[in-house]
């Protein structure tokens, strides 16, 4: 019988929410735009476009979540 080391799981919530860029940050996308569209400005809305790197006070719990990204 061969014993080996257990393998860490990667949480599957976080490998959907975040991606690791070629620079070792972490990208994720914006919040507060997926419902109650109809009372937030335009402006709002165009702001929340496209992705935001996450502060490096999380960066630790995130790659914990990670740990093969």
């Amino acid at each position: 019988m061969e014993l080996s080391m257990p393998k860490m799981k990667t949480k599957s919530g976080a490998a959907k929410r975040f991606r690791v860029r070629g620079s070792g940050s972490i990208k994720r996308s914006q919040a507060f735009k997926r419902h109650i569209l109809t009372k937030k400005t335009t402006k709002t809305k165009r702001q929340l476009r496209g992705t935001a790197e996450i502060h490096s006070t999380n960066m630790g719990s995130v790659k914990a979540m990670l740990p093969y990204a």
